[in-house]
């Protein structure tokens, strides 16, 4: 499949079976994901791997984080969460949107790779995803913001996954504007 077959075909997976990639399937496909543009090559991201008991720790940070006394169940949508993470680098010449940018390219290309490879996949976030609470289960340091999770399984026989909108691209592509005209002296 090439990578604009990819693209077209990538679709979300609210839901999703217990099946899910090794730690091995994951690092080949994570080496590929970081391969997205990078200015100064800073790579200002990482990823946390959340399985089993990691998900309970989560939905209990989830349920502070929102003043529930009872634990969030959402993240046991699946059995395997990958945290995204904006990681700050000082630069003078990276801003952190930019950095920013970055880690969203490489949740991004991750998300279209894990389902290449026949794993269901959607990128879940939420009011709760920058709160105190679930930033420190998560051991982010200062220099860090949680983006948000790809919750990854496997696919349902039988099941499709979400509708998808296909997009116009021709009312998306503007060209740049024009100047107006100076003549007419």
């Amino acid at each position: 499949m090439s990578a604009l077959e990819a693209a077209l075909a990538r679709q979300s997976w609210s839901k999703v079976t217990d099946d899910a990639p090794t730690r091995q399937e994951l690092l080949a496909l994570i080496a590929a994901a970081g391969r997205v543009a990078d200015h100064s090559a800073l790579q200002p991201w990482r990823l946390i791997e959340l399985r089993g008991d990691d998900r309970l720790a989560l939905g209990a940070a989830i349920a502070k984080a929102q003043g529930d006394t009872k634990p969030s169940t959402k993240p046991l949508r699946a059995s395997l969460l990958i945290a995204v993470v904006a990681s700050f680098r000082k630069s003078e010449k990276v801003p952190h949107w930019e950095q920013e940018a970055v880690a969203s390219g490489v949740a991004h290309t991750l998300s279209l790779l894990l389902d290449e490879a026949g794993w269901g996949v959607i990128w879940r976030t939420g009011g709760h995803t920058r709160s105190k609470p679930v930033a420190k289960v998560h051991g982010l340091k200062k220099n860090e913001q949680l983006l948000g999770w790809l919750y990854v399984g496997g696919k349902p026989a039988g099941k499709s996954p979400g509708r998808r909108k296909s997009v116009d691209a021709s009312a998306l592509l503007t060209e740049m504007p024009r100047p107006a005209s100076t003549s007419g002296r």
